[in-house]
């Protein structure tokens, strides 16, 4: 992987992680949290809508995108819970 590669992969990842937390709470959650975001997003995507959006043009960014939203919401109910046990 070339240093290109890295950053153009970084960048989609982060607006990706972006895109996603403003979808699902609202604001975005800091650029190193949204490129992680991103980049987990795209690797549950591909895991979970992979076969359902191919290897086309927007494919792959869209079941990043749609991963991306499965692990905020996940996250998002786990510290939820997490709270109501405190309580």
């Amino acid at each position: 992987m070339t240093i290109e590669q890295l950053v153009i992969w970084l960048v989609i990842g982060g607006v990706i992680g972006w895109l996603a937390s403003l979808l699902v709470r609202g604001t975005g959650e800091g650029i190193l949290l949204n490129i992680v975001v991103g980049i987990v997003g795209s690797f549950i995507g591909a895991w979970l809508f992979g076969p359902m959006f191919g290897v086309g043009t927007a494919g792959p960014y869209v079941s990043a995108f749609l991963g991306a939203v499965v692990l905020l919401l996940v996250v998002t109910l786990v510290q939820r819970a997490g709270y109501r046990r405190r309580i």
